[in-house]
């Protein structure tokens, strides 16, 4: 199976990403999150923080959106793995509102899906 791509950070990051599953470190407080994402959004990047960090106030992780092969066809996903239990901020890189809220749990996997006509990312010229 072909999966798309977008020529993005992600490719050059990861060139390897979606081809197949993904390992998560989770167990006691700690937990991950799956956010499924549309479909034009692959190579995206999304940051996350926790509700109770400074908005631009160090450094937070972020994924790009990636195609992934599931069983019935393709899902666009972004996964956070080793994420304290807790309230986190979702937002789109370099500068988008926070888009989505979520409570990851600890020792489980949490999904959500992006609001449905949530603003794109936007795009940075290059």
């Amino acid at each position: 199976m072909t999966l798309p791509t977008a020529g993005r950070a992600a490719d050059v990051e990861n060139p390897h990403a979606g081809e197949g599953p993904v390992l998560l470190d989770i167990g006691g407080d700690v937990g991950a999150l799956v956010v499924r994402m549309p479909p034009g959004t692959v190579g995206d990047e999304v940051e996350i923080r926790p509700v109770s960090s400074t908005p631009g106030a160090g450094a937070h992780r972020h994924v790009a959106v990636v195609a992934r092969p599931v069983a019935s066809g393709v899902a666009h996903t972004l996964v956070y793995e080793g994420l304290e239990a807790g309230r986190y901020e979702l937002h789109a890189l370099p500068e988008g509102p926070v888009t989505l809220t979520v409570d990851v749990a600890g020792g489980e996997v949490t999904r959500a899906n992006w609001p449905t006509g949530a603003p794109p990312a936007p795009v940075t010229p290059p």
